[in-house]
């Protein structure tokens, strides 16, 4: 098994409105000082990256979807 994503919620206040971005897991690092993982990944990338929101499905089955994804923050895909 391997990890594709981790998911980025953004934006909203207090679990309302707020969106879910999914991002590469290779944009994730983990800080021991912190004692979680850091997504390398800017505010304005955010804004204008592929998302969802609670009431909106992601179909993690659909690789066009993994395709849009891994090509917006240029990364390789995960598979």
């Amino acid at each position: 098994m391997k990890v594709a994503y981790a998911v980025v919620s953004f934006g909203g206040f207090l679990g309302i409105g707020e969106d879910y971005h999914p991002t590469p897991w290779s944009k994730s690092t983990y800080d021991t000082n912190l004692g979680g993982y850091r997504a390398d990944v800017t505010e304005g990338q955010l804004r204008g990256a592929p998302k969802c929101t609670r009431h909106q499905d992601w179909d993690w089955s659909n690789r066009t979807n993994d395709e849009r994804v891994y090509k917006y923050y240029n990364e390789p895909l995960w598979y």
